[in-house]
């Protein structure tokens, strides 16, 4: 198993001291992973020997599968394959969690997959219980909360901001403020590019100007200046659509100071709401949403604890049946296993004893916080199920059975772990 070597091993006489094993991989992918990275050769049943070696000068030589390896790959995989037994471990089984896992794992899938269901059940209900706790408990606090929440989402609805307004709204009254300079540079543009409102042709504009050069081209002879002239046309309808859209934009301003005094009072609406709530608008309309959210949780009305402690109550029943069904494969399992490890133990110099498990649930009164009631009486519904698992043992015909740790040595607890291992070798 990768241990230190020691010279003492070697036999008085000897040069070397040799000690070998065949292990069975047997689908071990950890086991199987350390082989594989070594090089090692594994036989064509699946198995792989390993190999140790102690000279009388100390040095120590290590083989895996036919190839030299160093001695932490034997390390490495004794941990997948080896369990060595002593009375240390029978600590293990002292513990009442250990004892109820012993069975959890040799059931598999027919105590898994009603844990896990139980285990789902089991947060909704505690987290439902939290919930009205915490609303019972602290109502005048989160009304408190709820009525300046409900006062803050009033003082927006009544604003009723949209997204980007503020933006808008400034941009805007740039415009209103700089009318008079907009419409001079915009129609000072304008007469640039369509030419003299009256007409005048001695102020023809862009257009005007292009028409012309485009009239002079398109009667030349030369085809070199006649192909110009499409080119100035192209020119002559984008300066008609940019002087047509300049007169849309001098038609939309306005100097009038009745809407300019208008849109100041809506940003100082707005700004006293992102004073008080957010930097932006869209900040404000965020927690107005948070808000509701909030509000939505602090319903401390007669109702909504109703409705929450009917939500516990059924949670509760859901939560009793999972757990029966967990129990009852619990039960089952601990019968099949008891009889496994009772089997075992008679190759272990232990014929006469035997096992017995037992599965009991754990019986609370109502002053427990994670009470819920099965089979007609209120147990304890902790993460792992509603069950105190006990491994009993009975030395020998006619003794009746003890807990484990009462009724076996230290040794004898050690050969009781080592059947339970190798009975679960499997899981």
């Amino acid at each position: 198993s990768g241990g230190r070597a020691e010279v003492s091993k070697v036999r008085t006489g000897m040069l070397k001291a040799f000690v070998e094993g065949r292990f069975e991989l047997g689908g071990a992918e950890g086991a199987t992973r350390i082989v594989t990275d070594a090089g090692a050769e594994v036989d064509e049943d699946g198995s792989v020997i390993a190999l140790r070696a102690v000279s009388v000068d100390g040095r120590s030589r290590a083989h895996l599968g036919g190839r030299s390896v160093p001695v932490g790959v034997l390390a490495d995989l004794s941990e997948q394959l080896i369990a060595v037994h002593g009375q240390n471990d029978q600590l293990r089984l002292l513990r009442p969690a250990e004892q109820r896992a012993v069975i959890d794992r040799f059931a598999g899938e027919a105590v898994t997959e009603p844990l896990e269901q139980y285990r789902a059940v089991r947060d909704e209900w505690l987290a439902v219980v939290a919930e009205l706790t915490e609303r019972s408990t602290r109502s005048r606090e989160m009304a408190q909360q709820a009525d300046l929440l409900r006062h803050g989402l009033a003082e927006i609805d009544a604003v009723a901001p949209e997204p980007g307004e503020d933006t808008e709204l400034t941009e805007q009254i740039k415009r209103l403020a700089a009318v008079d300079e907009l419409r001079s540079a915009a129609s000072a543009a304008q007469a640039a590019v369509s030419g003299s409102p009256d007409g005048d042709p001695d102020a023809p504009g862009a257009v005007g100007l292009i028409g012309e050069a485009s009239r002079h081209l398109t009667g030349s002879e030369d085809a070199v200046l006649r192909e110009l002239g499409p080119r100035l046309d192209e020119a002559s309808v984008l300066l008609s659509e940019v002087g047509t859209e300049l007169g849309s934009y001098l038609e939309t301003l306005d100097a009038d100071p009745a809407l300019l005094e208008k849109v100041l009072a809506r940003q100082a609406d707005l700004k006293r709401l992102t004073r008080k709530y957010a930097a932006d608008v869209d900040g404000v309309l965020a927690w107005a949403d948070d808000a509701r959210r909030r509000m939505s949780t602090m319903d401390t009305s007669e109702e909504a604890l109703a409705e929450l402690a009917k939500r516990r109550d059924e949670l509760a029943v859901t939560l009793a049946e999972h757990a029966l069904t967990l129990s009852e494969a619990r039960v089952e399992a601990a019968a099949e296993l008891a009889e496994a490890i009772t089997a075992e133990m008679s190759g272990l110099a232990m014929g006469q004893a035997e096992i017995e498990i037992t599965v009991e649930r754990r019986t609370v009164d109502e002053s427990d916080a994670h009470a819920v009631k099965v089979g007609g009486r209120l147990v304890h519904a902790g993460p792992d199920g509603v069950d105190d698992v006990e491994l009993l043992l009975r030395a020998h015909n006619g003794a009746p059975p003890l807990p484990v740790h009462k009724a076996a040595s230290g040794g004898e607890l050690s050969r009781v772990m080592l059947a339970i291992e190798v009975v679960l070798a499997h899981a």
